[in-house]
């Protein structure tokens, strides 16, 4: 006999559970997570705010606390953006992910673990989930399986605006600056992207991300460490990953929901997806719970999460990737005219107060500065040209 439940999440990483959790209060949920154990692969660099610890709803950990940046530009010159709170915290992903899934756990969810989902159909008011040990079914499914989502490409034409390609080491080497990260800009390291030093401890996480169109970032990685001189430091352990962008045509189907990754839910700017897609899980179970309480599945009526999760979260992701499309356009020459405009005293002061997870919040109040609105207006007229 297939097992029934109210609503299937297919994906038990931190944002399945998330949904797993808020739904688990009134419905009967099932988390499908095809690797063995939570919280692997890791494919994150682990480094979130303090609004992504409150909602995740768990305290792991805090590995280290940043209070800012160095950026470096293409031509070696830099800029130091140092607030007087911290801006963002360093946790261990793999715990954060296995206690958020025994939060779910405790909150009611049943988790089915070591098992691949495949397919879905839907007949007779259900929904039934084909995997390699069998079919289970329920009403209604959330997808939550990634930047590679079965479930997001069963909608037609509904594939990310582009790919980045990105890889991380953590080596054994203990930085001087405890408190900061070193952002690195530039074709030669992280062409459509950035790099990154994140310190903490006795360990050093070093990683990049890449255009799609680029070489492969191991190779960046491999001029990224040398230009670090951490070349020849013991590497601990190794991610990867690939970062889905620009949103998605439609995060909603018939009986389906897409959450997370799988919905494209991702900050342009940084690759950070935790803080819109837990934001976006809440507007889920309330679309889901109304659903039920209106026995209403159709893709009609669950396209009022889309609309729920756009006005929340949707604007900044909408604005960030207009920031993205400007940066894809740039030159390192024209990078590093960005230097000349960040380093004045009233631009770092704007950078100082920003927002991690709403970055694009700065350009309005930098382009007040007339010296760089000269700049940059060209640039965003050129990217604009170019879309």
């Amino acid at each position: 006999m297939t097992p029934m439940y109210d609503v299937i999440v297919i994906g038990g990483g931190p944002v399945g559970n998330k949904a797993a959790s808020l739904l688990s209060k009134d419905h009967d949920v099932l988390v499908i997570e095809e690797h063995d154990l939570p919280g692997r692969p890791v494919q994150c660099t682990g480094l979130v705010s303090d609004e992504v610890i409150g909602l995740s709803g768990v305290r792991p950990e805090i590995l280290n606390k940043l209070y800012g940046a160095n950026i470096i530009f293409p031509n070696g010159k830099s800029i130091r953006i140092r607030s007087k709170e911290h801006k963002a915290v360093l946790v261990d992903r793999e715990e954060l992910d296995v206690m958020m899934a025994s939060k779910a756990s405790d909150d009611g969810a049943d988790h089915a673990y070591g098992v691949r989902a495949a397919s879905h159909r839907i007949a007779d008011g259900v929904v039934s989930v084909n995997t390699d040990k069998g079919e289970f079914s329920a009403p209604a499914i959330i997808g939550a399986d990634g930047h590679n989502s079965k479930f997001a490409g069963t909608i037609y034409d509904n594939g990310p605006a582009e790919y980045v390609r990105g890889i991380q080491v953590d080596v054994r080497h203990r930085s001087d600056d405890q408190d900061m990260i070193n952002i690195r800009l530039g074709s030669d390291l992280a062409p459509g992207f950035f790099s990154w030093e994140i310190p903490f401890g006795d360990l050093t996480r070093v990683g990049l991300c890449v255009s799609r169109s680029a070489d492969p970032p191991s190779e960046y990685l491999k001029r990224l460490l040398k230009r670090t001189c951490l070349d020849n430091k013991e590497i601990v352990r190794k991610y990867s990953g690939r970062i889905p962008l620009g949103g998605r045509r439609r995060t909603y189907a018939e009986r389906l929901l897409l959450v997370g990754d799988a919905a494209c839910q991702v900050k342009p700017i940084s690759g950070g997806g935790l803080q819109p897609a837990f934001r976006s899980c809440y507007a889920a179970a309330e679309t889901m719970n109304e659903a039920f309480d209106e026995e209403n599945f159709s893709e009609t009526f669950l396209g009022a999460y889309e609309k729920r999760w756009k006005k929340d979260v949707g604007k900044e992701l909408k604005r960030g990737y207009r920031l993205r499309e400007m940066y894809l356009t740039m030159t390192d020459d024209e990078l590093n005219k960005l230097y000349g405009i960040a380093d004045k005293e009233n631009i770092r002061n704007i950078l100082e107060d920003g927002n991690i997870d709403h970055p694009s919040d700065l350009l309005p109040l930098i382009l007040k500065n007339p010296s760089a609105a000269a700049h940059l207006t060209p640039m965003m007229i050129k990217a604009l040209v170019r879309r």
